[in-house]
């Protein structure tokens, strides 16, 4: 029976599903919490000093908000893997559960003994999903692999070089793309394994490479390295204002009809290079030099104002503080408090709404090995002499 979200009086639609998270970094760490944000038990199973991503700044009295960002809503036990101890614990874990999630390297979970087939023999009924780099297998499967990495593997920071003008080498990059894919693409296939599973009665493996995520964000580039064509795609890129820059995309017919009035030119509807959508796609460039001259000599934020108000799709660029503090996402409650030792902070929400469903973050980030104990006992089903035996050895945490 679905569970009512005590927050929106909203269902928590993964009530009920139980996830063991052996995540670090960012991909693995945020499928997990994004399974939290739709009410699924998510445990995160933390080495004996704690997730990496605990250490990493911003730091606020020595709490971490990016690990905060990627954790919150889960319960934290710690444990050492290498153990016998950990290992028993794990298994009676993967008992009753019904997701795992790991982005180890391949072939770390089998010689932990916690490998698919291993956990399949425990539990037939669990979805094992497993994040890397390259795949589980193959010629590359085994190599390190991190997001910048694979952003420079997958030609999309040689597409991205493409589209600049006068830059000879690939952009320096510290937004992590293909991390953020790997955990989107990977929570939908966690979700539909799940939906099978209610027809099949059994669990499946799930292999997500950061790899083919990237490669599913060039969807031109790839068809276009198989039919090259002479015209290019437009470049939109910034166009100068007074205080700052503004881009404009007059992408269909009218966009251009009422980009050419608002600008005061409507003589550009009769110029030869922009007669026809063939033709403004050819001389893109020469249009955007254009609009650029009138652009500048206004702020942003008028540019932005008379273009849209006249039709004209565009927008002022923003950093990410005025875009938190953007009306629409005030509006749709885009962001939310969570709280860890240090205090609240903010955290974007999942990028959609439900009717029915409750999806969002959920407010407290775990403690190290704060929930140890509790999930020993109403998870694993130990008894308190077990427990209490259990805490006198250096094995786990119990915060």
């Amino acid at each position: 029976m679905n569970k009512k979200d005590q927050k929106t009086g909203q269902t928590d639609a993964l009530h009920g599903v139980r996830v063991l998270d052996f995540t670090s970094m960012m991909a693995g760490p945020y499928c997990t919490r994004l399974l939290a944000d739709l009410g699924a038990e998510v445990i995160k199973i933390e080495p004996l000093k704690g997730d990496y991503m605990r250490y990493q700044p911003p730091l606020n009295g020595g709490s971490s908000r990016y690990f905060g960002h990627l954790n919150a809503g889960k319960k934290s036990i710690a444990l050492d893997l290498k153990s016998e101890v950990g290992l028993d614990v794990v298994c009676a874990l993967v008992a009753s559960a019904d997701v795992v999630v790991e982005n180890f390297r391949p072939g770390v979970m089998a010689r932990l003994g916690l490998d698919y087939e291993s956990l399949d023999k425990i539990n037939p009924r669990i979805i094992y999903c497993a994040i890397s780099g390259y795949g589980q297998d193959g010629p590359k499967s085994k190599k390190p692999a991190y997001a910048p990495m694979i952003h420079a593997a997958s030609g999309y920071d040689m597409t991205l070089l493409q589209y600049q003008e006068k830059q000879e080498k690939p952009a320096v990059t510290g937004v992590f793309v293909a991390d953020i894919l790997g955990g989107l693409y990977s929570t939908s296939a966690i979700q539909t394994a799940l939906f099978q599973r209610e027809r099949s009665g059994i669990g499946q493996q799930i292999d997500t490479t950061l790899m083919e995520c990237m490669l599913n964000l060039l969807i031109y580039e790839i068809q276009f390295e198989q039919q090259p064509s002479p015209a290019r795609r437009p470049r939109y890129g910034p166009l100068p204002a007074l205080d700052g820059f503004i881009i404009v995309v007059p992408i269909n017919a009218n966009n251009f009809k009422n980009l050419c009035h608002v600008v005061g030119h409507p003589e550009w509807m009769e110029d030869p290079l922009f007669l026809t959508p063939g033709d403004r796609v050819r001389n893109w460039d020469e249009l955007m030099a254009r609009v650029g001259l009138w652009t500048a000599e206004r702020t942003a934020l008028e540019c932005e104002t008379i273009l849209l108000d006249g039709g004209v799709p565009a927008s002022r660029y923003l950093g990410v503080g005025e875009a938190m503090q953007d009306p629409q996402a005030i509006h749709r409650g885009s962001f939310v408090d969570v709280e860890d030792t240090a205090g609240k902070f903010r955290v974007v929400n999942p990028p959609y709404k439900m009717s029915g469903t409750a999806s969002h973050v959920r407010e407290f980030v775990p403690r190290l090995g704060q929930h140890t104990e509790e999930v020993l006992r109403t998870v694993a089903g130990f008894d308190a002499r077990k427990i209490s035996a259990l805490k006198d050895q250096d094995d786990l945490i119990f915060g």
